[in-house]
Parts: structure tokens; C-alpha cells; sequence
């Protein structure tokens, strides 16, 4: 920048502060600055404040509501559901920094905020709606509990702008009821930590259901306890969150295709080929002891999550061969259905018997569509929910014709670690909204619960889970946006992206990224008091993992040994050893995480934590087979 440049901008400076010290002294002109600022306040006011999902119901009001310290929260003792509502609110509003504001009983006063259920409001608000009135004081009110917590979302947003909300009225009621994310924890490892932001994002946005493929370690089949599973009271506690917040999370195991994480050590379940050949990824669905099988699995898992619904895929049965290979699956078709049947009416027999098992628990299906190629004369039971995410020969208007609950899963709301990315902005200009299945648009939302976006790990190591977080901020808070409301509140892509970056995180939501000791050269011991075999340089990565780069080889910590899944070293015990360096190579990321005594070192992808042996080797074991080693770090 040039002197002369300086010089008019100085210049500049000081004939506006000038011109401001006169404007104090002598006041602006008569009616020109009042009127102004009335003008302001008028545009102001008439503009719905900015929040996620956009209000499409705005009536403003004259004033506003000024958030204090003398602030309360009043709800009913004899309204349970408005309490609870009130208890989450005053430890939401603690969490994000508006200190501790009391539940009160009653006596509404100047500055409070009052929570109720109407269930009397029922026609007008719907299950999930709500009511929000904004001036002397705020009301939220919904027919039922949830709904008066998706109030209590908006009021934390409004709040996150500003102390001082403008007056208004608002009548805010989804258009769809499935308002989703499904992520596959399947095989690769993700930790409870990112599953729990996860759902605190999730309500924040008045999303309410986080379908989850994962593995939980089984009691009752142990040979199947290959990593990486979750122990049942890592998902107790995830569900009594998930519950806390209105997400209802729906588990699946996928089945009978992608069945591998389960059966790779079971080859009696697994479909075997004309040449005797057991596929470790395919059950057997003919197999009585299969279908027993399986069913002992959603029986166990029914004793850690809550859910009144059950997902059991039923995707890419046959993804890369077919049924001519396996021709005991004709034979039993045509046993059971007569000569007319197919191959594929056995795969529906299996998935309507796992329908059965499913009510008769209490729990209504959900599969995927692709396996309803119409090569089948057996009809899926009815209520089974169809997510519909690839473009088959049966399409959504027929689905929704036949009676089926359908959810839109389209590819296009995707994130593939490594690999295909949500084009949100492309969504966005669009118009996109959740009639817009793959291969077809219907003209009504009749018989469209909502839709998902999903998360998938097809290349494990291609990102790491914050990666994927940064990368689905966006994506999750428009499909709240276009399941919720009206899919454009704004006029571009750039100023719906403003809206959504303003209102930020939940409250309570944890910074992952945050390395927790300085950069530089450190000695690791244990509490055991054995060396790592190396003093290391801790650098950060630009997704807020470590580096560990060897002092003395210039070289860095890796996990990269045995069988891959998923392109990722996922066998307990494997060792940790010094590598080339490369700044795409996720393996060579770690989480540092304070402990009491120290720190515990995790792999960022395969999420085992870093133990050292007698002998002065580095290896990796999941925290419930090892416990992690705790790590004191002397600085060089």
C-alpha cells in the first residue's frame, strides 16, 4: 500500500471523527436521524431473526425481551414434560455461557421465560411444533414435550445472536416427521465424543433421528467381537442423550448382505456357493439357524436401545455376483412360494420374517430400496419403511402407491469418507427438498416421512472424523432447513451459509480439535515408568490431531500392519512403528486426550489407544481388552 494511499485514508479518519464530535455537540438535524432510526427499527423488526431452520411464521412485535441475571425459568411443577424442558434449557443455557437461570414455579414476572405443554394445542401444533411469543417476557409452549423443546432450540439461538431478542410471534411446525442422519459406525470405529456432538447438533438444528450401524460386543455370539464395536454402556449412555435431546436413535445391523463384521468367523451362516465356496459377507437366508442368528442379535441389542423401530438394511444382497451361483436359494424359494417364484422372493421371505420378529418385539422395520428390484412376487410386509437412496426398477411413486412409508436417502445427501461429498450449494440453488428422490421427483409429500443425510466409510482412512465434521456443518443444517421448512429461506446459498455460521454449535458441544499440550520435543513414559522407544516432536495437524515425528529418524508414528478393512489395520495389538512422513497419511494422526496423570494416546482412524511393551515396543489395543497406557510428557 502506498504513502499517498495512508495519507487519504488518515485524512479520511479524521474528518469522520471530526464530523462525529460535532454530531454530539450540536445533535442531528431535526427529525433526520429520529426518523432514520425509526425506519431501522421498522426493518428490523418485520425481518424474522435468523436461525436454523429459518422461521417462516413471523409476526413482530413492538420492543423486545432483554435476557438478564434476573432471568427465571418457569414451568408448572404439576406439567412433568415442561420441566424436563425447563431442567434441559437451564443446563443448555449454562453450557452456553448465560450462566445458571433458575426453574421457578410460577408467579411470571418482567424478563422470564415460561415453558408449557398444551396438549390441547394438538391441531395446530402437531407432534414436534411449538409457539413463541417474544416481549416482556418469552413463551414457548408445544402440545406435547417435544415440542416445547424445539422451542427452547430457537429461544438458544436467538439467544446466541443476541441478550436481546426482538418482540415477535412464531408458530413453527415441521413438514416432515423424520428429520435424519444416519452414520456407519460398522466398521470403522467412531468415538462416542463425535457421536455426541453429533446429536447435540443434531436438536440444536430440530433434527430427530440418528440411524447408527455399528456393532455392539455381544454377550451372547463373543466370536464376533472383531473391532470395532461399542460396549453397551458407551450406547446406554449415548441413547439416555439421544432421549435428553428428542433424537431417537434407531440401530442397524445390515443384513443379510454386509453381514462380514458379524459372520467372518461363523462360515456354518454364511451363503455358499455352487462350489462350496461360504461368502463371509452374505447370510445364508434359507438357513434356519441364520435367521436365529440374527434375530438373537436385535433381541440383545434391545437391551440397550430404546427405539420402537429396527433397521436391517437388506442392501446389496448380491453386490458383485448373483443368484445363479447359489441355486439352493431358487429351490427354497419355490418350496415355500411354488414354481412361479424367484430367487428374490427368498431374500423377501427373509426380510419379512425379521419384519415379524421385529413387531412382535414392539419394532417396526426399516430396509433399504435397492433390493426391490420387481424380479420378486412376494410383497414386503406392509409398514415396513422404505429409505430410498438408489434409482431401481421400483421407483418411489409406486412404493408410495403401494402404502409404504418412504424416506428420502438419496445419494446426493452422501458424505463417503475419502470419496463422493454432498454438493449442498448445488442442493441449495436448485431448490432441492425431499420429494427429489434419485431417478424421480413425485408431486406430493403424502406417504414421505423426511430424509437423511449419510455418512459412510468406504475408505476408512480417506478422513478423519473431524474432517468430517468440518465437512457436514453444512450439510446437516440444510437438510434440517428443507425437512423442517421451506428448503430456500434465503435468496442465495451465500446468505442461508451466514444464517447457518451465525447461529454455531449447541450448547455443550465439545471442540475435538483442541490439542491439549504445546507443540515441541517430548520424552513419553508410562505410568509404568517404560519409554516410549523415541523422544518425539508433537506437532498439530491442521484437523487438530498430532503428528509424532522421531527426534533422532526424522521419521513418523504409524499404525499400518495387518489385515486391512476398509483400507484400515483394524487387528488389536498391531504395532506402532516409525514411517516416511506424508501429511495426507491419516494413520499417522493422533489424539492426545488428558487423563488424570497425563495423556492418552489414540490413532485417529483406527481409535485404538498406544500401549508400550516390556521389551519397548509401541502397540495399539482397544480401551476395554487393554487399558490405555497413561502417558506423562517431558518436554525437551
Amino acid at each position: 500500500m502506498g504513502l499517498a494511499v495512508l495519507r487519504r485514508r488518515s485524512i479520511s479518519r479524521l474528518l469522520g471523527a471530526m464530523a462525529a464530535a460535532l454530531l454530539l455537540i450540536t445533535g442531528p438535524a431535526p427529525g433526520a436521524a429520529g426518523a432514520t432510526a425509526e425506519a431501522d427499527a421498522a426493518t428490523s423488526a418485520s425481518v424474522p431473526p435468523a436461525v436454523v431452520p429459518a422461521l417462516d411464521n413471523w409476526t413482530p412485535g413492538k420492543g423486545s425481551f432483554a435476557f438478564g441475571r434476573h432471568t427465571r425459568l418457569v414451568a408448572d411443577p404439576r406439567d412433568i414434560g415442561a420441566r424436563r424442558v425447563a431442567a434441559t434449557l437451564a443446563g443448555d443455557l449454562r453450557a452456553a455461557g448465560h450462566g445458571t437461570v433458575p426453574v421457578a414455579d410460577g408467579g411470571v414476572r418482567t424478563g422470564d421465560i415460561v415453558v408449557s405443554v398444551a396438549p390441547a394445542r394438538k391441531k395446530s401444533l402437531g407432534a414436534e411444533g411449538y409457539e413463541l411469543t417474544a416481549g416482556r417476557t418469552v413463551a414457548i409452549t408445544g402440545a406435547t414435550e417435544a415440542g416445547a423443546f424445539y422451542g427452547t432450540r430457537t429461544l438458544l439461538q436467538l439467544l446466541a445472536a443476541d441478550a436481546r431478542i426482538p418482540a415477535g410471534r412464531t408458530v413453527d411446525v415441521p413438514q416432515y416427521a423424520e428429520r435424519g442422519v444416519g452414520v456407519c459406525a460398522c466398521y470403522i470405529h467412531i468415538t462416542p465424543e463425535w457421536l455426541e456432538n453429533l446429536v447435540r447438533d443434531m436438536a440444536y438444528n430440530k433434527l430427530n433421528q440418528l440411524l447408527l450401524e455399528l456393532k455392539v460386543k455381544s454377550e451372547a455370539h463373543p466370536e464376533a467381537n472383531t473391532w470395532g464395536y461399542y460396549t453397551k454402556d458407551e450406547i446406554r449412555t449415548l441413547v439416555a442423550l439421544g432421549e435428553k435431546y428428542h433424537v431417537t436413535i434407531i440401530p442397524e445391523i445390515n443384513s443379510p448382505g454386509h453381514m462380514d463384521p458379524w459372520i467372518e468367523n461363523r462360515p456354518d451362516l454364511q451363503l455358499t456357493d455352487i462350489d462350496g465356496k461360504p461368502q463371509p459377507s452374505r447370510l445364508d437366508v434359507t438357513a434356519p439357524e441364520a435367521f436365529a442368528y440374527y434375530t438373537s442379535l436385535i433381541d440383545e441389542y434391545a437391551e440397550v436401545f430404546t427405539s420402537r423401530a429396527w433397521h436391517m438394511g437388506a442392501d446389496e444382497y448380491m453386490l458383485g455376483s448373483d443368484f445363479a451361483k447359489y441355486p439352493h436359494v431358487l429351490e427354497y424359494a419355490r418350496e415355500k412360494y411354488g414354481p412361479d417364484a424367484t430367487p428374490q422372493d427368498a431374500f423377501i421371505d427373509f426380510v419379512n420374517r425379521v419384519h415379524d420378529h421385529a413387531a412382535a418385539k414392539g419394532k417396526r422395520l426399516r430396509i433399504w430400496n435397492d433390493g426391490l428390484t420387481g424380479d420378486h412376487t412376494v410383497p414386503v410386509r406392509a409398514g415396513t419403511t422404505v429409505e430410498h437412496w438408489l434409482n431401481v426398477k421400483t421407483k418411489p411413486s409406486e412404493l408410495l402407491d403401494q402404502g409404504y412409508p418412504v424416506l428420502n436417502a438419496s445419494y446426493s445427501l452422501y458424505l463417503i469418507r475419502g470419496g463422493f461429498h454432498m454438493n449442498t450449494r448445488s442442493l441449495y440453488e436448485q431448490q432441492w427438498d425431499p420429494r427429489s428422490f434419485e431417478g424421480e421427483k413425485v408431486a406430493s409429500r403424502d406417504g414421505i416421512t423426511g430424509a437423511k443425510i449419510s455418512l459412510w466409510p468406504d475408505n476408512g482412512r480417506g478422513n478423519t472424523e473431524n474432517e468430517v465434521a468440518a465437512g457436514m456443518y453444512l450439510p446437516l443444517r440444510y437438510l434440517a432447513q428443507t425437512t423442517w421448512g421451506t428448503p430456500n429461506p434465503d435468496a442465495t446459498y451465500d446468505a442461508f451459509t451466514a444464517r447457518a455460521e451465525a447461529a454455531g454449535h449447541a450448547p455443550g458441544w465439545r471442540d475435538l480439535t483442541r490439542l491439549p499440550v504445546a507443540e515441541g520435543t517430548y520424552t513419553l513414559r508410562d505410568s509404568k515408568g517404560r519409554l516410549a522407544p523415541a523422544d518425539w516432536r508433537i506437532s498439530r495437524t491442521a484437523d487438530g490431531y498430532a503428528t509424532l515425528t522421531s527426534a533422532a529418524g526424522g521419521r513418523c508414528a504409524e499404525t499400518r500392519s495387518g489385515r486391512l478393512t476398509l483400507n484400515v489395520p483394524l487387528q488389536p495389538g498391531t504395532p506402532v512403528t516409525e514411517e516416511t512422513c506424508a501429511a495426507s497419511n491419516t494413520l499417522q494422526r493422533w489424539q492426545l486426550t488428558e487423563v488424570p496423570g497425563g495423556y492418552r494416546l489414540t490413532n485417529a482412524i483406527t481409535q485404538m489407544a498406544v500401549h508400550v511393551t516390556e521389551d519397548g515396543r509401541m502397540v495399539q489395543y482397544p480401551a476395554d481388552q487393554q487399558p490405555p497406557a497413561v502417558w506423562r510428557l517431558d518436554p525437551h
